[in-house]
């Protein structure tokens, strides 16, 4: 997703409110927006390393880095080619969500489509091997968290994920195959689930029909235009094979009462 079309789709007043819904239950109670009280810090860690890449990540936090917060992984965007976790892109999105008492977890990941050059709808093995290849390396940020989270100041039960583009399908794919228990998920704890995912204009590729979770879905909320032509907003399907978009997913995640779309009537990186 291009800077301009992430900029005018996050609405910050709304986004606390929804993490604070999500982390309580969506209890029947209010939910304000909290003022800064603190300078957001940065610390980066390292948290794998894969293929020879180091693979890092920065928190940003408004208190001290062993203090307890519910926090949100964040995945960027860039098609799977391109992008970076410290992009000035995200900055105030990061900082709103660290002044609203939310540690913020931007990660690296390697990029599965950087050179690849036989990629069509008819080929789709490549566009499947970065998903699942940026999946695995949220899920081993995840576990690094997990496992450090006495130290880094985590809150297990309220790990929520977060991506813009490549980075959405990467987090919407990443619930869907925890749900289902996949063997790609197998990283992580059975008995752990992401408490919510926030997505940026993304969407679920499936060889097995349109996506069906055993286990609900985690709390989500959907931003996405309605003509983008790149992740697509409805569903492309093509037998069993398929892309299912923000649109389609929040309907289905509808019947449960646990997702939230907001539309914007442009296209992907306008």
């Amino acid at each position: 997703m291009s800077p301009s079309l992430f900029h005018k789709l996050k609405n910050y007043k709304l986004i606390p409110v929804f993490l604070f819904f999500t982390l309580t239950g969506f209890e029947n109670i209010s939910a304000q927006e909290i003022k800064p009280s603190a300078p957001v810090h940065q610390t980066t860690f390292t948290y794998s390393v894969k293929d020879k890449q180091e693979l890092k990540m920065d928190i940003y936090s408004n208190l001290d880095l062993h203090s307890v917060q519910p926090c949100v992984i964040f995945v960027f965007g860039g098609g799977f080619i391109q992008g970076t976790r410290d992009s000035k892109t995200y900055t105030e999105y990061f900082n709103r969500l660290a002044a609203n008492h939310y540690k913020v977890i931007s990660i690296d990941y390697r990029l599965g489509l950087k050179g690849v050059k036989k990629l069509s709808a008819f080929n789709t093995k490549p566009l499947r091997s970065a998903i699942d290849t940026a999946v695995t390396d949220l899920y081993n940020a995840t576990a690094y968290l997990l496992k450090n989270s006495k130290t880094l100041g985590i809150d297990p039960s309220k790990i929520i994920i977060s991506g813009s583009s490549a980075g959405a399908i990467t987090v919407l794919q990443a619930d869907w195959e925890k749900r289902n228990h996949t063997s790609l998920s197998f990283q992580l704890p059975a008995d752990f689930q992401y408490a919510g995912v926030i997505s940026f204009a993304g969407a679920i590729l499936s060889y097995k029909g349109a996506p069906s979770y055993p286990v609900a879905p985690a709390p989500t909320l959907f931003f996405h235009g309605t003509e983008d032509k790149l992740v697509i907003y409805n569903k492309r399907r093509f037998f069993n094979k398929g892309f299912f978009g923000s649109n389609y997913l929040a309907k289905r995640f509808n019947e449960k009462k646990i997702s939230l779309l907001l539309h914007a009537g442009r296209r992907h990186g306008t």
